[in-house]
């Protein structure tokens, strides 16, 4: 086995379940030297649940859900942060922190869901559908935000729908969230035809083949999973809400229904838990490395920045939501 510094020892021996120890040699100069920068910007790393454990638990100081990382960051005193997640997550903590620098590590770290409608398809379904408010999920760009009444995260979804008061909305751009939001409430949900690349890969048919393989498996799903894996699943909820349930459970065995990062992240709390990983692995995200965030700090690189019109009014849209919180 590689040997391992003294002063490596406690935070290796968190991780060693997740990160071999060839890897952890490797990273922890690199992890030693974010740091250092960070307080040399008086900045901060926010992570989100995806990230790999190097990142994840090796440098980020806030993890979470989008919900989790928007509020987090608006009341931080921090003058730099690093987005360790994805271009629409930097794009959303400029706009709740306009006078801070917000970089992202890779300005290619997109999203299929971001990508797939613009700020004119929202116009074009408001002249469709005069009157109906129109709920984007926070996987947008700050464009489509800029044209939507209200922002929603999975955790706080039915929450934000129901807040509207109204007998029908428009819900963009997730099919498969909009669908799931459509059958927790009585309100109308008019769906955009977007889908998550990672998610919609998964089906019924491998959630069934998990519980042939083990009869005491525990199957929990992220909602932007098509209809048929979440009525397989045992509990449906935000990556959140999915962390916060296998805290409370202590399952034996527990396959989570998401991103494959985030079983290696929480498996690292509960030792105690078999996770099985189903590896659907979201590219965007693994473009983001400790290598990549140590640059971004020492270079301020890439700094995120928003026409200030389309800013404005993007953050009408987030301030509502938050307002609102986390619906669990």
């Amino acid at each position: 086995m590689t040997n391992l510094g003294i002063k490596d020892l406690d935070a290796y021996e968190r991780l060693k379940l997740v990160i071999p120890a060839e890897e952890w040699v490797v990273a922890e100069p690199v992890i030693a030297e974010i740091n250092e920068l960070k307080n040399q910007r008086n900045a901060l790393v926010v992570a989100h649940n995806y990230m790999t454990p190097d990142i994840f638990h090796g440098v980020a100081d806030i993890v979470g859900d989008s919900l989790g990382l928007a509020q987090a960051v608006v009341d931080s005193e921090a003058e730099v942060i690093v987005l360790a997640g994805v271009h629409f997550m930097a794009e959303t903590a400029k706009i709740t922190n306009p006078e801070k620098v917000v970089l992202i590590p890779d300005e290619a770290a997109g999203c299929s869901l971001a990508e797939g409608i613009t700020g004119a398809d929202v116009r074009l379904l408001r002249h469709r559908y005069p009157g109906i408010p129109i709920v984007t999920y926070v996987n947008t760009s700050a464009e489509v935000k800029a044209e939507c009444d209200i922002t929603c995260t999975s955790s706080n979804a039915v929450a934000v729908v129901e807040s509207l008061g109204t007998d029908k909305v428009i819900f963009v751009p997730d099919r498969y969230l909009g669908s799931y939001v459509a059958s927790q409430t009585d309100v109308e949900v008019v769906l955009w035809e977007g889908s998550c690349m990672v998610h919609e890969r998964f089906t019924g048919d491998e959630l069934r083949d998990y519980r042939r393989s083990y009869n005491d498996i525990r199957i929990i799903a992220h909602p932007e999973c098509p209809p048929d894996v979440l009525a397989e699943a045992d509990f449906v909820g935000s990556t959140a809400g999915m962390i916060d349930w296998v805290g409370d459970h202590q399952p034996a065995r527990v396959v989570m229904i998401t991103e494959c990062s985030m079983s290696d992240n929480v498996a690292v709390e509960h030792p105690d838990v078999h996770f099985v990983r189903p590896c659907n692995l979201c590219p965007h995200m693994q473009r983001i490395t400790l290598e990549n965030i140590r640059d971004s700090l020492k270079y301020l690189r890439y700094p995120v920045e928003i026409a200030p019109d389309v800013a404005e009014r993007a953050r009408v849209a987030v301030e509502r939501m938050l307002q609102i919180g986390r619906e669990d």
